[in-house]
């Protein structure tokens, strides 16, 4: 057969087959349909998905990574990734803001394992009190500009954190600052003293995250709250931690972009597309298994360094690359109606982008990976 017909849709993938995946998915695509009925305001207006949140508050998805002894749903990465791909097929934006927040409770719960003293509160908080973190990792990467001040009992911290995504409903945001030759890392409260959010989110895709800048004037931080230290321009710990739990989330975020704008498609289209459609059906399912071939290679036991950041990283290169490619053959499927503003390819086409600019980029992981087998695991950019 070389006509599909606009009703019919097939393997859309991944396919869940667990029961224990599928409580996680079922659940993300609740939250979905309510983010995609407010998608198009949002997108337009450059708000934040509000509703969403709302929704993720009520279901109790934002406690989706905490352990179930701690409050939480107990989701494994694997299961993250899972439920942040069926949330992105509704809108991309609600699961890239809320990615923000999950790969940092995974992150938590990979310090409590390892021993850090402080991990379990903030999960607690989490589950118990509906805490959201923000990041400004984005931002900060290897070499923030932000400067901490030593003063009695703490530090003074100012500067100026971009893409704070979420940062509307955030509680507080991981980040750091410069002291000396360090790197201090902490987390701020957005309703302390001299901590303001400046709207500065007006952007091409992505718009309703509310990624906006979040200034830090004269913000006094305790210096029992000083979560961990590293050198000025090196991963160390706190960033091969927060890396590794961040790759494969963000993957399967721009992942399900793709995979929602493949469904559009295979809808829409009265023509011959059939190769089109077997090729988007390739790019989605070699992106898919690297992302969980990636997990898998990590283990249960795994330590946050540079050969964990290569496997992670790798795969979601993989999917941020093909998920761009898929959503473009998707928009050459359809032609001239995925031109128009209403068309949710459209907004996919912007959306799905904004996936090279995470760190590590597409380009940067190559080198990184390069270096790391060359038995030089040093910075790049």
């Amino acid at each position: 057969m070389t006509t599909l017909d606009a009703p019919r849709v097939t393997g859309t993938f991944p396919t869940v087959t667990r029961e224990d995946d599928a409580k996680f998915t079922d659940l993300a695509a609740r939250i979905g349909a309510v983010a995609a009925a407010h998608a198009s305001e949002h997108d337009r207006d450059a708000t934040f998905v509000s509703e969403a949140y709302e929704a993720m508050r009520e279901e109790g998805y934002l406690a989706l990574a905490v352990p179930e002894e701690l409050g939480g749903l107990g989701a494994t990465m694997r299961q993250v990734c899972y439920a942040q791909a069926e949330l992105a097929r509704h809108d991309g934006a609600t699961a890239l803001a809320v990615t923000m927040h999950l790969y940092l409770t995974l992150m938590q719960g990979y310090r409590r394992r390892k021993g850090a003293p402080d991990a379990e509160g903030v999960l607690r908080r989490v589950a118990a009190e509906g805490l959201v973190i923000a990041t400004s990792g984005g931002s900060d990467w290897l070499w923030p500009t932000t400067t901490a001040t030593p003063v009695d009992g703490g530090f003074l911290v100012n500067g100026r954190k971009a893409f704070c995504s979420q940062s509307p409903r955030a509680n507080v945001v991981a980040t750091s600052a410069v002291l000396g030759e360090e790197v201090l890392h902490f987390s701020a409260p957005l309703n302390a003293e001299g901590v303001r959010i400046e709207e500065t989110w007006d952007t091409l895709g992505m718009r309703g995250t509310a990624s906006h800048d979040v200034v830090l004037e004269d913000v006094f931080i305790p210096a029992e709250k000083i979560a961990a230290r590293r050198p000025y321009g090196e991963f160390g710990a706190p960033l091969f931690a927060a890396v590794v739990h961040f790759a494969p989330v963000c993957g399967a975020t721009y992942f399900g972009i793709a995979a929602g704008a493949r469904d559009v498609a295979v809808r829409a289209t009265t023509k011959n597309a059939t190769r089109q459609i077997g090729l988007m059906d390739y790019k989605l399912r070699t992106a898919w298994w690297s992302l969980m071939g990636s997990i898998e290679e990590l283990g249960s036991d795994y330590t946050a360094g540079p050969e964990a950041t290569t496997t992670v990283m790798l795969a979601k290169r993989q999917a941020v690359v093909e998920a761009i490619e898929v959503v473009d053959i998707a928009m050459e499927v359809l032609g001239g109606r995925s031109f128009f503003k209403r068309s949710p390819l459209e907004r996919a086409y912007r959306d799905v982008r904004a996936g090279t600019f995470h760190p590590l980029t597409p380009e940067a992981t190559l080198v990184y990976a390069g270096k790391v087998a060359q038995g030089d695991p040093g910075v790049t950019e």
